[in-house]
């Protein structure tokens, strides 16, 4: 959630850092400022460039007050108008600095950014900027701070003021859960003192969740009304200028939907995904939002279950009609966990409004029965770039991100990643799993699983046994900390890691741990000598995993996740929560940032005749293990893998470095590849795609690096097998 400069300031002030006075003005109040003028009056949204736009106003005079206040409270920057304006005395300005601190997506580290100039056009690289990471979880280190210092060319005895700065922005950014703390312009005045005359913060709503509830920031004010009703009832809805109300589980395939959507002409309303983890209150609270968006004409669910139950949904469905023939209607395509059931309760409800549809393909056709069509998106090309050798690619050119933040680059340009099973890592399948070995006896895929006594983990772990004891995997013991000695589903309970693994031989260790504990799970199995980690718990806050990151640097211990469906071999075992149905055994390896895209991928590849011969989500938050470039390597010499697909998403740069990897590596096997979210609305967060803030190219520069790379790329999920099947030739 991005914070108004007023609500930065409070936060900054409260962090010790030092900010001009300011009152709040709202429509229709009339004010008495505690200084004298001259004033600065400034628009109150989250938006950037509000200078620019006119946003921010000089008032030399009480009598200017009223009118310039109307003028700023009519006024849209952004699509926002701002709920409230902020009034401060004029600074006596000697010079104008940038600050900031960022967790970096691109750099998977915070960022101390320096620069000798602020104001307007520091976002377009003016101002030369000084960009250290910080070692983590210390922070800026004084050599860092004094970096920073003398490159703003400060004098000496502002030293003391400005290392306590510093820190206090760290202590903020840590503190509060933030993902920005940006001070534009810090001046000095001609007073000799440092002041954060503007003030930019951006908080990680999964570390703000766990914060205790008097210390969370809540600022949802320049949200539209039914983003800010999602907001209050714990769900994240992002809303879109069409007219079909959208819900599905899963980032991925909510952004495949949306783009389907988009480009048949049928525009989303609405971006909700609610998750694996949603209980009865959010879904109810979710479907209610949609029947009562006055903006949604019908509503789509597209579900492909694998944590989350479609039944669940299905008898949310049940419980918000009541009975009655909805007010507007429901195209509902179930698939995976709990489709049957959730089937059978849709059926069972005899509404005429409700319609079941088995396909993506089949809900635009009922959509085409039940609606005109609206204006469709510029939709991805299918022409080849000059020199790319793949079956085609996005020409059609994207809006690029609106800029609201320095850009920061990479640390070091992209270079072939460390090669799972070599130089003393594991492989990411054990050889010889699922074949008899010397004694004639199958060897297993050994599983423990952490937080094993949770109701989760244990569904879990008795649907990956149920499994494996058809094939090839066995959960051979959990751990859950003050439990040691139980038996769950007759699998033995251990304290710790270490302790499981002194009584038990251990492959893989599935990890069930609420967010804020997982990190700490994650570390203590790689400490113990777990081979290899599955996490699958989502909502991690960014700081806290990449610490454990930083602490997982040189362990030969390798992560899948977090907020990943884990790893799943057809015919032999799965570790994690992917349902089994849409996987059959071949020659395709799946890699993929969203778990229920993998199932869509996976079913329609299965319903070509096309198998799989693994299929590894290696986790939709912006930090995870093992990468795109990671995943394809391990199985670059596989006789078994004759193709790889890889299924992303719009955000971040996951894709563009496996592109680079392949071209630098002259990677052997043909690559197919689906990005989701292609049709995002610039400058907007669409769940963990996330940080599409840092990346300049957006989604056309993405698809054009893909295509470069000699890269199959699809603009549809329905291109996807006869892709793979021209790869496969």
């Amino acid at each position: 959630m991005r914070l108004c400069e007023h609500a930065s300031k409070e936060l900054f002030s409260r962090a010790g850092i030092p900010v001009p006075p300011g009152v709040i003005i709202r429509p229709g109040e009339r004010v008495r400022p505690p200084f004298a003028p001259p004033w600065y009056l400034k628009s109150q949204v989250a938006a950037g460039g509000r200078g620019k736009a006119g946003g921010i106003a000089r008032i030399e005079g009480p009598g200017e007050l009223e009118a310039v206040a109307a003028r700023l409270f009519a006024l849209a920057i952004g699509g926002e108008r701002p709920p409230f304006l902020r009034l401060e005395p004029a600074a006596d300005v000697e010079k104008e600095m940038y600050l900031s601190l960022a967790v970096s997506r691109s750099r998977r580290a915070v960022a101390l950014t320096a620069g000798r100039r602020g104001g307007v056009d520091v976002e377009a690289g003016a101002g030369g900027m000084l960009v250290q990471d910080l070692r983590l979880p210390h922070g800026p280190a004084p050599n860092q701070v004094r970096a920073a210092f003398f490159h703003l060319g400060l004098p000496a005895d502002l030293w003391p003021d400005f290392s306590a700065l510093a820190h206090n922005l760290f202590a903020a950014l840590t503190g509060r859960g933030l993902l920005l703390a940006e001070i534009n312009p810090l001046v000095l005045t001609r007073r000799g003192a440092l002041v954060a005359l503007d003030g930019k913060a951006e908080i990680d709503d999964n570390a703000a969740a766990l914060l205790p509830e008097t210390d969370r920031i809540k600022d949802a004010g320049h949200l539209d009304p039914v983003e800010r009703a999602a907001r209050d009832r714990g769900l994240s809805l992002i809303k879109l200028p069409g007219f079909v109300g959208l819900l599905a589980n899963g980032a991925g395939l909510a952004m495949a939907t949306m783009d389907r959507l988009n480009f048949a002409g049928f525009p989303a309303a609405n971006f909700l995904d609610v998750g694996g983890a949603a209980d009865e209150a959010g879904l109810d609270a979710a479907l209610s939002i949609l029947f009562g968006d006055p903006a949604v004409r019908v509503i789509l669910i597209n579900l492909y279950g694998g944590i989350l139950s479609c039944e669940k949904v299905a008898l949310a469905l049940c419980r918000v009609l009541g009975g009655r023939e909805p007010k507007k209607p429901i195209i509902a395509r179930l698939a995976g966990n709990g489709a049957e059931k959730g089937l059978a309760t849709l059926g069972g409800m005899g509404l005429s409004g409700v319609r079941v549809v088995p396909d993506m393909d089949a809900a635009m056709a009922e959509l085409a029965e039940t609606l005109p069509k609206g204006q469709p998106f510029p939709r991805p090309g299918r022409e080849k770039p000059p020199g790319a050798s793949g079956q085609g690619a996005s020409s059609t050119a994207m809006p690029g991100p609106t800029p609201s933040r320095i850009a920061i680059r990479p640390t070091a340009p992209d270079r072939p990643p460390a090669i799972p099973g070599r130089g003393g890592l594991p492989p990411l399948v054990p050889p010889h799993v699922g074949e008899p070995g010397p004694d004639g006896a199958m060897r297993p895929m050994r599983i423990m699983i952490q937080g094993v006594t949770g109701k989760t983990a244990r569904l879990h772990a008795r649907l990956m046994a149920e499994y494996g004891a058809l094939h090839a995997g066995r959960v051979v013991c959990g751990v859950t900390p003050f439990r040691g000695g139980q038996s769950v589903d007759g699998v033995p309970v251990y304290d710790s890691v270490r302790q499981a693994l002194a009584a038990h031989e251990v492959d893989v260790s599935v990890i069930f741990v609420p967010a804020a504990h997982a990190p700490d799970a994650i570390l203590e199995a790689a400490d113990a000598g777990a081979p290899r980690v599955v996490c699958v718990t989502e909502g991690i806050p960014q700081l806290a995993m990449l610490e454990a990151l930083a602490a997982l640097k040189g362990s030969p211990t390798l992560l899948i996740g977090p907020n990943t469906p884990g790893i799943i071999v057809p015919g032999r075992f799965k570790a994690g929560i992917m349902p089994v149905d849409p996987f059959r055994p071949g020659p395709v390896a799946i890699f993929s940032r969203s778990g229920t895209l993998t199932y869509e991928a996976a079913w329609r590849l299965s319903a070509a005749g096309i198998g799989q011969a693994l299929a590894v989500g290696m986790g939709g938050d912006p930090f995870t293990g093992l990468g795109f470039a990671e995943l394809a390597e391990a199985v670059r010499h596989d006789p078994e893998v004759r193709a790889v697909l890889i299924l992303g998403e719009i955000g971040g740069d996951a894709e563009e470095r496996f592109a680079a990897h392949a071209l630098a590596t002259g990677y052997p096997k043909p690559v197919a590849a689906y990005v989701a979210g292609v049709s995002a609305p610039p400058g907007r967060r669409l769940g963990h795609a996330g940080a599409i803030l840092e990346q300049a190219g957006g989604a056309a520069g993405k698809l054009d690096r893909l295509a470069r790379a000699g890269f199959a790329v699809c603009a549809e999920l329905s291109d996807l097998a006869p892709a793979v099947a021209g790869l496969l030739g």
